[in-house]
């Protein structure tokens, strides 16, 4: 295991600065870069274990929260704009490209869920990206939602409507919760959802359970499978099984489309990959094995 140094950093964004955090193996040379973009509604905080597994590991790691979330400036807040999004993943590149302690030509972007789509996107229009992992992507909407009827679905809808009528009038949000209980407004009322929730919690925690809706109609034209057709470096899908977010028919074309996709599938849902500790410690062994392997690196 690699000693390694942790350090806030800051670089530019539209609207003002955009904070992350930078995880520094303590190594006396350049080393490569995994740039980790985060889901939907989501803050940093949520990849620091996975930023430190990749620093254990002897590769550098960034984090950092989008305009509008976290620690990161922006207005108004917890609104998901995805070209903003696509923007600040940019910004990161070359945030960690800029720093002393990196390898500017080996940088790996990482995503998970959106984010996922994310990394895949930059990295088709980046031919310096050395690999793309993408972790439970995003590629569009399933038909049916867990713990959805129609009556929920065409609530949701009118939600998701009023508050982009508010954003086109310069209004305020219409917030909804990301994670709500079983006939609750919210982005997803899945019950393995709540046990996520549940490690969110707390005074130190920058996450919070409120989003505007509008940007699921972004969203609904968002086409990161085009992008993974362009790819021309290594791409690794990492998908559970029982994932009713972001299920394998949907995001498994992402590895079908890159002409050097891989894909592993895992037991458990989409939520596992956070909330349970053998299957982050199990995908993790492979990110890092393909990782090493697109890189030229010794395991």
């Amino acid at each position: 295991m690699t000693a390694s140094t942790v350090i806030d950093v800051s670089f530019p964004g539209e609207g003002g600065t955009r904070s992350g955090r930078l995880y520094r193996p303590d190594v006396a040379h350049p080393v490569p870069c995994v740039v980790m973009c985060s889901g939907f509604g989501s803050t940093m905080d949520r990849l620091f274990a996975w930023a430190q597994t990749f620093a254990d590991a002897g590769l550098a790691a960034l984090v950092f929260d989008y305009g509008g979330f976290g620690r990161s400036d922006g207005d108004p807040r917890q609104v998901v704009d995805i070209n903003g999004q696509l923007a600040d993943v940019r910004a990161a590149v070359a945030c960690a490209r800029a720093d002393e302690a990196v390898d500017a030509d080996r940088i790996v972007l990482w995503g998970n869920s959106l984010g996922g789509a994310h990394a895949i996107t930059v990295a088709a229009d980046d031919p310096r990206i050395a690999a793309v992992v993408a972790q439970i992507p995003f590629n569009g909407f399933p038909r049916r939602v867990e713990g959805r009827s129609t009556a929920h679905t065409l609530r949701l809808m009118s939600a998701i409507l009023w508050d982009a009528l508010r954003g086109k009038a310069g209004l305020t949000p219409h917030y909804i919760p990301l994670v709500g209980e079983p006939g609750q407004v919210a982005i997803t009322n899945a019950a393995a959802a709540k046990d996520h929730v549940r490690t969110l919690s707390g005074e130190q925690s920058l996450w919070r359970n409120q989003v505007a809706p509008r940007a699921t109609l972004q969203m609904m034209r968002y086409r990161p499978a085009e992008s993974a057709a362009r790819l021309t470096v290594p791409l690794l899908v990492c998908l559970a099984a029982d994932d009713a977010e972001t299920p394998q028919e949907l995001s498994g074309q992402l590895a079908e489309r890159a002409p050097h996709g891989q894909l592993k599938v895992y037991p458990g849902t989409h939520f596992s990959f956070y909330t349970d500790a053998q299957t982050r410690r199990t995908v993790a062994v492979d990110q890092i094995a393909f990782i090493n392997e697109a890189l030229g690196l010794a395991p």
